[in-house]
C-alpha cells in the first residue's frame, strides 16, 4: 500500500501581519491645510502598509476636517492609490478653514462658531474607524490634538512646505519648493543682469524665513529677507548702490512673505475671518520695489511666485521621506501608540506628543550655522 502523500504548504507572497498590541482593524486618513508636494505619497504608503501588511480597512476622508464634519469618506484600495506617488496635491482633497474646535455654522441666518468635535467623534464611530492618521501643518495638528482630547486616536505626519513645524527639522514638501523657488530665482538672474535691474522675488513661508534662506542662498542671491531678521530699507539701498558702483548694475532680492523693517508690519494682503490663519500675507516684493526705486533711482521689479511653489511633482528627497513618514505613522499605530506625530530628528525618524507642536511654529534662528555661511559670502540681511 503506497503512502500517504503529506500536503504541500506554500507561502502567500504578503503575509498580513498580526496586531502585535492594538485592536485597529480600520483607520482613516486625511489631508489637511494647503496643499503640498508629497501628500499622495503619505496618503500611498499609509494605504499599502496597512492593507498589504496588516490587513486593516482604509478610509479615505474628503477634504480634511470638513469631510470627518459631514462623514464624507470612501473606502481606499490599493488601486486606489497607484500610480500616485509622482502627482502634486492630494487625490482626498483638503481645507484649511475646518477647525472642528472652532467651525462656523448657520443659525436662523446667523453665523455662530460652533465645536463640533463631538459630531466628529460620532461620524468617526459610525464609520467604524478605530484611529486617523492625519497629514497637515502646525493648524492641522491642533484640530486633530483637540479631537485626541475627546478620544478619537490620532497619528500626525508633517505637512507644509514653508518647514516650520515643531519637534522635526524638515518637512516634506519643503525641499520641492525650495526646487521651484531657486528654479525661478536662477532665470530671474538672466533677465536682471540683461536689463540691469533690481529684481526682488517673494516666496512664500508664512512667519518663518526657511524657503526664503535655502532657495535665496542657492541661487545667489545679493539679499535675504525673512521675518526672524527684520531689515533697515537705507541698509539695503545703501547695499544695492554699493554693489552699483563696483560694476555690479543688477541685484537680486530673496524676500520671505513675512519679511518686515524694524520696527514695522508684515505686509496683509487679506483676513480671512473664519480660517484657524486668517491673515493671509503677501505683497511685501511689490511694497519693496517702490521703496528701493524711490531712493535709489534705480530700476526695480517685484516677482510673486505664489502658489506655484505649492504645485507639481514632488522631488526625489519628499517622495523618500514623505513615504517613510507614511510607513512609521502606520507602525506606530500597530505597536499601539497613538496621539503622537511622526518627526525627524538627527535624521533618524522618531516621534513627539501631538499636542507638543499644536498651534507652534518652528522659525529660523538668527545665528543659524546657513546665516551664518551666506553672512561670510558677502549676501546681506538687510539688517
Amino acid at each position: 500500500m503506497a503512502a500517504k502523500k503529506k500536503p504541500v504548504k506554500t507561502k502567500t507572497s504578503s503575509p498580513v501581519a498580526k496586531c502585535p498590541k492594538t485592536q485597529i482593524k480600520t483607520i482613516g486618513v486625511l489631508t489637511g491645510g494647503g496643499d503640498c508636494p508629497g501628500l499622495n505619497a503619505v496618503v500611498r504608503a499609509v494605504t499599502k502598509t496597512a492593507i498589504n501588511k496588516y490587513g486593516l480597512t482604509v478610509m479615505g476622508i474628503q477634504d480634511g476636517f470638513l469631510g470627518l464634519i459631514e462623514k464624507r469618506m470612501s473606502l481606499l484600495r490599493t488601486e486606489d492609490v497607484s500610480n500616485i506617488l509622482t502627482q502634486g496635491g492630494t487625490i482626498l482633497g483638503t481645507s484649511n478653514k475646518a477647525n472642528p474646535s472652532k467651525f462656523p455654522m448657520y443659525f436662523n441666518g446667523q453665523k455662530q462658531i460652533t465645536d463640533v468635535r463631538d459630531n466628529c467623534i460620532y461620524n468617526a464611530r459610525e464609520m467604524g474607524l478605530d484611529a486617523i492618521v492625519c497629514i497637515g501643518g502646525d493648524g492641522t495638528m491642533s484640530g486633530a490634538a483637540g479631537l485626541a482630547e475627546k478620544g478619537l486616536p490620532f497619528m500626525g505626519v508633517p505637512k507644509t512646505i514653508d518647514n516650520d513645524l515643531c519637534g522635526t527639522e524638515v518637512t516634506f514638501g519643503f525641499n520641492t519648493a525650495v526646487v521651484t523657488a531657486t528654479d525661478a530665482l536662477d532665470k530671474v538672474h538672466t533677465t536682471a543682469s540683461s536689463h540691469h535691474r533690481v529684481m526682488i522675488v517673494e516666496v512664500m513661508g508664512r512667519y518663518a524665513g526657511w524657503i526664503a534662506l535655502h532657495a535665496g542662498v542657492a541661487s545667489g542671491s545679493d539679499i535675504i529677507l525673512m521675518p526672524e531678521i527684520p531689515y533697515d530699507l537705507d541698509v539695503l539701498c545703501n547695499h544695492v548702490l554699493q554693489r552699483s558702483r563696483h560694476g555690479k548694475r543688477f541685484s537680486i532680492i530673496t524676500v520671505a512673505e513675512g519679511a518686515k523693517p524694524k520696527n514695522g508690519d508684515m505686509v496683509v494682503q487679506k483676513i480671512i475671518k473664519d480660517s484657524p490663519d486668517p491673515l493671509r500675507l503677501g505683497g511685501i516684493a511689490n511694497v519693496l520695489a517702490s521703496q528701493i526705486e524711490a531712493k535709489t533711482k534705480l530700476e526695480c521689479r517685484a516677482v510673486i511666485l505664489g502658489h506655484v511653489q505649492r504645485g507639481g511633482t514632488p522631488s526625489a528627497f519628499d517622495r523618500t521621506l514623505a513615504t517613510s513618514f507614511g510607513h512609521y505613522a502606520l507602525e506606530l499605530l500597530m505597536k499601539g501608540k497613538t496621539n503622537r506625530l511622526v518627526v525627524r530628528q538627527k535624521g533618524e525618524l522618531a516621534d513627539v506628543p501631538l499636542a507638543l507642536v499644536a498651534n507652534r511654529i518652528r522659525t529660523v534662528d538668527p545665528q543659524n550655522q546657513l546665516v551664518q555661511a551666506a553672512r561670510a559670502i558677502g549676501t546681506s540681511f538687510g539688517d
